[in-house]
């Protein structure tokens, strides 16, 4: 079964022209080609403006920008102002709090009339207002403190102990009688170590890693006992840190203790219902639960789980601007899509159903949400807009484009996001949610010497795999390409595992490999990506085949991308095909060397993981869902990791790695490499990066890296 969209049938007529522009040296350093991509902030308070990080002269270093919801002003934000998008506003959208200086002021909307309402050393995060808009919560030294506007009246809610965790406040609830409060108890870490070696003397580059015990408290704020006698620094203060009000009532609530994620926290609008939502460590199981304030009591709204493992990023939950229905979204159903109730637990519904994907839900109204979706294609987003009582659904977004990063004005009325087409790097655009056929385009980022180059249009396919799992791909064929002729291929793998970029616009995750790939273009290769197995945008069960043994399924797809084009149209050389990637794709060029040899004639690794096990106890987070724990489960371990087939590696690999990685630590790179000396293996190259992490920030490494990736494919499927 073939789909395909977005190809050019004539690529072999097109002329090259502008092409001499891009070289290496266009790609890596600054400025850069296709610009700096604005990133979004967030509305103003007020809700007219846009704020966005931005380098409009294409550099790297940024900076706050302003722009209006018509596109007719863009500017850069005077640092006084540079606070605003990321203040709290008040309930009653006439004030805004924020942290400056260990200072907590308040102004007005528009951050005129500022004044300091509270000073103290050590204060962190940023301030909750309280129902009434007339109080504020905040954090000094890890405790929590209060302080009413009217009065002035300031309050130590908590006094925790030195080795007790700090506290973060989740909200005000029951008529702002009461915190929900949290900690995240992180002593248990282990350390884990990554070395420096520049500019001097070696540092042992210690780190704290492991997962957190979580503890969720309600303090009752009334009754309450007041110490007149305490103060700090500039204001007069009243403490309590007595577990017990006057008449021996505990003031603390502890609501929930586990080892767990917590993903979402919400209070309703009536200040009733506490709403929770947390997954076990293994990321198996996960329940939502609902603490009614009224009557002390708590339900389970929903629990689901898998043998895979959840995803947070596409897991949400919230409550209505008023009164309280909520909603949340699950994958029970093997794909990403929206429920609703009510406070008590009454009225649970699934409000859309369907084989695609839902990546991104807010409220636009009381009774209506807006939310994006892969249902014309995974390889799109759309917005669409649903009633939860009709369940009558709007498409509000016509262009096909590939469109994230989605934020709703204060008042609900407008959305912003980013959007990109093919070989159009993303701008920022508004739609207004009453008039949503029109988008607005607000950024113009994109230099004028980005057009004088040829940029090849990718093919877009949706093929079959052996298992009749459906998967994604897209191919860029060289210029003067030959249809007739077999060319040399160069297979590109995304990182993280757990990501998505194959889609019908510019890689957000990947804009220069997106130019490499085209200045491959340029010497002769077709380049090939395939969204294999552990993707996301493709349902549950396609995110979870990989569990507990990763490396099979993605290079099953891997492998039958190629065999799809090759037997569709012939034009690759399969005696000439080359793999790279960074991290998890790194992870996968190794792997595939060792278990496809007959498809793979070379694969450079970049910051690759060798060994899970390390990977186990620098991100347990990441691993333990995917893979299990290292002493329960070694064999999910070792077959699935490129270490263990070192000894055998008969294609010639070049592993890159940044020295001081504090992600895939430069143990994995030093490590598999002396598995290959060890076993005789001379067929290698390496070059580390001593001043670099995970990510490069160095323009000067991503010339070498990739100058390196070039030249080791020129040898290696040229000659």
């Amino acid at each position: 079964m073939l789909l395909f969209t977005g190809g050019r049938s004539d690529l072999h007529a097109q002329s090259p022209a502008g092409l001499d522009t891009l070289q290496l040296e266009t790609i890596f350093f600054e400025p850069y080609l296709p610009g700096v991509r604005p990133s979004i902030t967030g509305f103003s308070p007020i809700g007219n403006h846009i704020y966005f990080s931005w380098n409009d002269s294409s550099y790297a270093e940024t900076g706050p920008y302003i722009v209006d919801l018509s596109g007719s002003l863009t500017e850069p934000v005077d640092e006084e102002y540079a606070h605003l998008p990321r203040a709290a506003v008040s309930p009653n959208r006439t004030s805004i709090a924020y942290i400056s200086d260990n200072k907590v002021m308040v102004s007005g909307l528009d951050g005129t009339g500022e004044r300091t309402v509270f000073s103290a050393s050590s204060i962190t995060g940023t301030p909750v207002w309280s129902s009434d808009s007339r109080r504020l919560a905040f954090v000094v030294k890890g405790d929590v403190w209060t302080f009413h506007l009217e009065d002035a009246h300031v309050r130590q809610v908590t006094e925790k102990t030195d080795d007790e965790p700090s506290f973060f406040i989740r909200g005000w609830a029951d008529n702002d009688t009461r915190l929900v409060l949290q900690q995240t108890d992180t002593s248990h870490y282990r350390d884990v170590y990554f070395p420096r070696y520049v500019p001097e003397f070696v540092e042992p580059g210690q780190s704290r890693r492991g997962q957190p015990h979580v503890k969720l408290t309600i303090a009752n704020l009334e009754p309450a006992v007041f110490d007149e006698s305490e103060d700090t620094e500039e204001n007069d203060t009243d403490t309590n840190g007595e577990e017990d009000d006057e008449n021996g009532n505990s003031r603390f609530h502890v609501l929930y203790e586990g080892e767990s994620y917590i993903l979402n926290t919400d209070i309703s609008a009536d200040t009733r219902y506490f709403l929770y939502d947390f997954t076990d460590h293994d990321m198996k199981e996960r329940e939502i639960r609902i603490f009614d304030m009224a009557s002390d009591s708590e339900i389970t709204l929903f629990s689901e789980s898998t043998e895979g493992w959840m995803y947070p990023s596409l897991l949400q939950a919230s409550f209505a601007p008023d009164g309280n229905v909520l909603f949340f979204t699950s994958e029970e159903s093997g794909f990403n899509h929206i429920y609703t109730a009510r406070g008590d637990g009454s009225r649970l519904t699934r409000v859309t159903e369907g084989d695609f994907e839902i990546d991104w839900v807010d409220w636009i109204g009381s009774n209506s949400l807006t939310y994006s979706s892969t249902e014309r294609d995974p390889g799109l987003r759309d917005l669409y807009s649903v009633n939860i009582n009709t369940r009558s659904t709007t498409r509000m977004t016509a262009a096909e484009a590939f469109r994230y990063d989605f934020r709703v004005s204060p008042d609900m009325r407008y959305i912003t996001y980013m959007k990109t087409t093919w070989n159009r790097p993303a701008e920022i655009y508004v739609i207004d949610v009453r008039r949503p056929e029109d988008e607005i385009r607000l950024t113009h980022s994109v230099p004028e010497r980005f057009d004088e180059i040829d940029w090849q249009k990718p093919e877009y396919y949706r093929f079959m795999g052996r298992d009749s799992t459906m998967i994604s791909m897209d191919v860029l064929k060289p210029h003067n390409f030959d249809p007739d002729a077999e060319h040399p291929v160069v297979v590109f793998v995304h990182g993280a595992g757990s990501l998505q970029n194959v889609f019908q616009g510019w890689s957000r995750s990947y804009p220069r490999e997106y130019m490499f790939h085209q200045f491959l273009n340029r010497h002769g290769y077709v380049v090939v990506e395939v969204d294999y197995r552990h993707s996301t945008g493709y349902g549950r069960a396609f995110r979870e085949d990989v569990t507990n043994w990763m490396g099979r399924y993605e290079l099953n797809d891997i492998v039958d991308g190629l065999n799809f084009i090759q037997d569709e149209y012939g034009y690759l050389d399969m005696e000439r095909v080359g793999i790279y990637g960074g991290s998890y794709g790194g992870f996968m060029a190794l792997y595939a060397l060792s278990h496809e040899p007959d498809i793979f004639s070379a694969g450079a690794a970049l910051r690759a993981v060798t060994n899970w096990v390390n990977y186990y106890h620098a991100n347990p987070g990441y691993t333990r869902p995917r893979l299990g724990t290292p002493e329960d489960d070694p064999e999910h371990y070792e077959r699935s990791s490129p270490i263990t087939y070192a000894d055998s590696l008969a294609r010639p690999a070049l592993i890159l790695h940044g020295l001081i990685d504090d992600n895939v630590g430069f143990q994995d790179a030093a490590q598999y490499i002396d598995r290959l000396i060890l076993s005789g293996n001379t067929n290698f190259d390496m070059m580390m990066y001593p001043s670099e992490r995970h990510a490069y920030t160095m323009p000067e490494s991503w010339h070498d890296q990739y100058l390196r990736i070039f030249n080791f494919f020129e040898k290696h499927l040229k000659n």
